[in-house]
């Protein structure tokens, strides 16, 4: 029998996680119990919201125990099932440990189909991230063509199908992103109107510029000073989607924002907190997703590690903004 790796929470960070965060254990591979299946995991996804779970606090998501198995969004492939809706050879997605095998209740999986788009997509722009730009944009942000549309982390895994979403819709769309190469592949490829790099520009001035008629929808993944640069352009009545908060997952004391609710008297804001947990139409939005992506519509990147024993490499860079688009880690081969 194969052995079984797995990440668990070693400590709670205070601060910002180091590699101390985590550690690896063996451990067997478990035997699927009756309606389980037992996965063999191909690409295991890390994600910003992950920072969330590593504290005793309560949150929208469960935190995890130090000593335990941490939990991702997985694909990878049925080894064994004792759950006639699943059969061996099988793809599937689901959130699953941070584990080379996993034994997974059925009802906790999705089918993927591989011919739609390559299998890693299920955790990216046909997963989870891809869902949360879809609902958060389309519902939240209610778009109407001629709206300018800012959004902050514009080159990651949400941020990059949001601002794809709003061109499609006849939007005006300024990104924002921390790096020229992310800049240059917003504009030159994904065909936003506008990028700032927040490490090299004033924000508040650029996105002044890139805007002059004010900002009616600003899309927020970091918070923080990117958001406060954004905050005088938003025109009377614009709306703020909070998907994110990246910039503050690390803060040990959060900041107080006064200046903010004035604004939102003032200018009638509508500002709404998002969590795509608050969907369960996922095949509409997958149906639309995978429509777009088939007719050249809406393009994606993945930044891809290599080896299991990466993985907690892999989600320490979402905090220095090293990848472009939709960060995986290749635990095992695709069959």
């Amino acid at each position: 029998m194969a052995t079984n790796r797995q990440w668990h929470l070693a400590e709670r960070p205070t601060g910002e996680p180091d590699h101390d965060t985590f550690e690896l254990v063996e451990a067997d591979v478990p035997e699927p119990e009756h309606g389980e299946v037992l996965v063999r995991t191909i690409y295991q996804s890390v994600d910003p919201y992950m920072r969330g779970r590593m504290r005793d606090a309560e949150s929208y998501a469960e935190p995890w125990e130090p000593g335990e198995p941490m939990k991702a969004g997985v694909v990878g492939e049925v080894e064994a099932s004792r759950d006639d809706r699943f059969a061996e050879g099988d793809i599937v997605t689901g959130d699953l440990l941070w584990a080379e095998y996993a034994a997974a209740d059925g009802d906790e999986l999705r089918t993927v189909d591989p011919s739609l788009a390559p299998i890693s997509t299920a955790v990216g722009v046909l997963g989870m991230p891809g869902v949360t730009a879809f609902y958060g944009f389309t519902e939240k942000g209610e778009p109407q063509p001629g709206d300018t549309v800012v959004v902050s982390a514009a080159a990651g895994a949400v941020g990059s199908v949001v601002g794809q979403l709003a061109g499609a819709q006849g939007c005006d769309v300024v990104g924002i992103a921390g790096a020229e190469e992310k800049c240059d592949w917003l504009t030159d490829e994904l065909g936003f109107d506008a990028a700032v790099n927040y490490k090299k520009e004033d924000v508040r001035r650029a996105v002044a510029e890139a805007a002059p008629g004010g900002v009616d929808i600003y899309f927020d993944n970091v918070g923080g000073p990117v958001t406060d640069a954004v905050w005088p352009s938003l025109n009377d009545f614009a709306r703020v989607v909070a998907c994110g908060q990246i910039s503050l997952y690390n803060a040990t004391e959060l900041p107080t924002g006064p200046r903010k609710l004035t604004d939102a008297v003032q200018k009638r804001l509508k500002i709404e907190g998002f969590i795509v947990s608050d969907y369960d139409r996922w095949a509409h939005a997958l149906g639309r997703l995978g429509g777009l992506i088939a007719e050249d519509e809406l393009r994606y990147r993945e930044h891809v590690i290599e080896g299991f024993e990466n993985a907690p490499d892999a989600f320490l860079g979402l905090f220095e903004g090293v990848n472009i688009g939709k960060t995986l880690v290749q635990v095992g081969e695709e069959p």
